[in-house]
């Protein structure tokens, strides 16, 4: 059958993102064509019009949106006409639905109703009576005399109540079916009505004190209390419901369909009160918990995906040997020594805890590793026994131990020893011991560690488990992709864990790399990445400009430029009286900025042609050679001493880190046992709607003390001084 409404999708899409129509649709091309978004995002900017990753995600999603509902207006209009009513008042309010809920309350009067009281009272033959008493047609008579008619004890019509009464069924039916009328009551709920609370559960109450007798607008309520409601009311504890003035409600029902007060009022408010009551509100009462918690979950994936990129993107700490300490009391601390390069050298376990407390040999062995292996650095897990491990490693800096320690997150540590990647390997390590590795070297190379593990493991959002896992993981996914690609992956040395991230490479792809690299000792040149099997001109396209390697048969394979601007990279450095290996050269890496300095940009695109944003992103490359974005990020605070909380006093100032940003604020860890809460109204004299806008996590900030709270071990800072 003919599609009976077709749409402008990318017109569409270019007024509601603001963005240029042309731009929209190379962009939509580009997608349908199997390009990946940081591909596009960062070699194809000409065409885009340098988009960013997030603004292609959104056309991207706009357009599968806007498919989806041509597809249902096309359904809408396929099920009228099959009906014989399809008109052209109903293709003009199909055209003009901008939403698939529109959509779906065009649609409802054309689906097939066969279990419905409507729909069986119809099948009896009540469909004139229906007709009469709606219209208020007096004609024929009042409606008992009229009823009288249609007695037939055969169809279950045993008498005038039971002809009524279906009656009733059929106008409910219909005035509930109405999308003009349901368009005027959502507009009217969404607007008035508020979302409250009441305890159903008096074992679980003290966990939803908050919640008790609660009630707030619907469009003030913020996204982590609709949150917590929702898990009041999963649990059992809550009971939750929707209100508005149901009279003002059942009133624009009278006026909408001019309802007056004579012989037939009667049924019609009947049928008026079980429409709204009991097939109308339910069904938007629905739709507004539905839009609440989509609300809700956009600013709780959104919140989670801000702090996963912090998380990710923070700086690497190069050239570091570390022992990493993963903290436990009975089963005691394990040990774990990486070089540089993330090469485990040597592992061990302590016991300085009660109830072994065996202080004096773990002392001996903390030592011995750090003078056999020269540690540089002491990193150790803030779980269970945290700060009294902290306490022991700084007694022996105190005591002449010539290292520095500092304490970092070891969420999803556990997630990674237990895991596939981890058993990969380690095969030979205890599962405990490969959390301490994890631990070590997630300070040498955040994103190349964290990328093993799950995001959602991380501790770095809230109710991350009261959401749609489905859109989180998307949304996490997107995140991981945007910052791996970002950064760029060392082809020589990544593994199969972070090359799945780089753009345009499957998980079967990143193995085959790996197998590669294991017979031919290392990969000399990008395009060789078309000898591993597999990898197609495709895969190749998408995936080299973000695998990196420092090699003198590929200079350029140290920078983002991309093997298609090589030609004009080379042309480029010739200009100025440089080769392509020059830029390996650190004594020559001042002279080819200076000279790139003074070639114009445009003219360059005009010579080469080849666009401007290429250009602009070739000289930076040029300039930078093997830069790493993440050094402008703060690194890790580092400390020789403890603080307890005893210590601390109103007024104080340290240098803190932040640990996680929440609507609310943020968790400062300042070297104490708990971190620090940071809340959002001490953030600024100014009005702060969003901590994003202040704090990011692993930022280094100064805080003052604002309260401590020495019997909860609780302590608040404030950035007002």
């Amino acid at each position: 059958m003919a599609k009976h409404i077709e749409s402008n999708l990318l017109k569409l899409t270019a007024e509601k993102l603001k963005i240029k129509k042309s731009n929209v649709e190379k962009t939509v091309e580009l997608l349908d064509d199997g390009n990946t978004v940081p591909f596009i995002a960062r070699y194809r900017k000409e065409m885009t019009g340098s988009m960013d990753e997030e603004q292609i995600r959104n056309i991207e999603e706009e357009i599968d949106y806007l498919r989806r509902l041509i597809e249902k207006k096309n359904d809408a209009a396929e099920a009228a006409e099959k009906q014989d009513k399809l008109t052209d008042q109903l293709i003009d309010k199909l055209k003009n639905a901008d939403t698939l809920q529109e959509v779906e309350d065009l649609h409802r009067p054309f689906k097939i109703k066969k279990t419905t009281k409507a729909a069986k009272a119809i099948a009896k033959g009540l469909q004139p009576l229906a007709d009469i008493i709606f219209s208020h047609d007096n004609s024929a008579g009042i409606p008992e005399e009229i009823a009288k008619e249609y007695i037939d004890n055969e169809k279950g019509l045993n008498d005038v109540e039971s002809v009524l009464s279906g009656a009733e069924d059929i106008i409910a039916g219909e005035i509930s079916d109405n999308a003009d009328l349901r368009k005027l009551l959502r507009e009217y709920i969404f607007s008035k009505s508020v979302i409250s609370s009441e305890l159903k559960n008096e074992e679980e109450a003290e966990k939803y004190r908050d919640y008790y007798d609660f009630s707030e607008s619907i469009n003030k309520i913020p996204a982590h209390r609709i949150l917590a409601l929702n898990r009041g009311e999963a649990e059992e504890v809550l009971r939750i419901k929707i209100k508005v003035d149901d009279n003002r409600a059942l009133k624009k029902i009278y006026n909408f369909f001019g309802i007056k007060d004579d012989e037939f009022f009667k049924y019609l408010e009947t049928a008026v009160d079980y429409a709204y009551k009991r097939l109308i509100f339910p069904s938007l009462e629905r739709e507004v918990r539905n839009w609440l918690t989509d609300k809700a979950e956009k600013k709780a994936v959104s919140n989670f995906s801000i702090n996963l990129k912090s998380l990710l993107m923070q700086s690497p700490l190069q050239g570091k040997r570390v022992l990493a300490v993963d903290p436990a009391f009975r089963t005691g601390c394990k040990i774990a020594v990486v070089a540089e390069n993330g090469d485990l050298l040597d592992t061990d376990a302590i016991y300085p805890h009660q109830p072994a407390a065996k202080v004096k040999e773990a002392a001996e062995t903390i030592v011995s590793l750090v003078k056999r292996h020269k540690v540089d650095l002491i990193v150790i897990g803030n779980g269970t026994a945290s700060r009294e491990t902290e306490h022991f490693i700084s007694e022996l800096i105190t005591e002449g131990m010539d290292v520095e320690y500092t304490i970092i997150s070891e969420a999803g540590a556990s997630v990674y020893s237990a895991s596939k990647i981890a058993r990969k390997e380690f095969p030979e390590l205890d599962v405990s011991i490969r959390g301490a590795v994890s631990i070590a070297r997630r300070i040498q190379d955040p994103l190349a560690e964290l990328v093993k593990i799950d995001p959602k493991s991380l501790g770095v959002g809230m109710y991350q488990h009261d959401i749609s896992q489905k859109r989180l993981e998307k949304a996490l996914n997107d995140v991981v992709v945007d910052a791996v690609n970002h950064v760029g992956v060392d082809l020589n040395t990544a593994s199969a864990a972070l090359l799945t991230y780089a753009a345009g490479i499957s998980s079967n792809n990143a193995d085959k790399i790996i197998e590669y690299r294991k017979e031919n000792n290392h990969f000399k040149k990008r395009e060789e990445l078309l000898d591993v099997y597999g990898f197609g001109p495709k895969t190749y396209e998408q995936s080299a400009g973000f695998l990196r390697m420092d090699s003198e048969a590929d200079p350029l394979a140290l920078t983002p430029i991309h093997p298609e601007s090589y030609k004009a990279a080379e042309k480029i450095l010739n200009k100025i009286n440089f080769e392509l290996e020059d830029i390996r050269k650190t004594d020559k890496l001042e002279d080819i900025r200076e000279k790139l300095k003074s070639i114009e940009h445009h003219d360059t695109a005009d010579e080469l042609e080849i666009g401007l944003p290429t250009v602009k992103d070739i000289f930076k490359a040029l300039e930078q050679p093997g830069r790493d974005p993440r050094e402008s990020m703060p690194g890790p605070i580092f400390r020789k001493d403890i603080l307890k909380i005893e210590d601390i006093k109103e007024g104080m100032v340290f240098m803190g880190k932040v640990r996680n940003v929440v609507d609310f604020g943020a968790f400062v860890d300042i070297g104490l046992k708990q971190d620090g809460l940071l809340h959002i109204s001490e953030m600024s004299d100014l009005y702060v709607s969003d901590p994003f806008e202040i704090v990011h996590i692993g930022q280094s900030i100064e805080v003052k003390v604002l309260n401590v709270d020495k019997k909860r071990d609780r302590i608040s800072f404030t950035l007002k001084f």
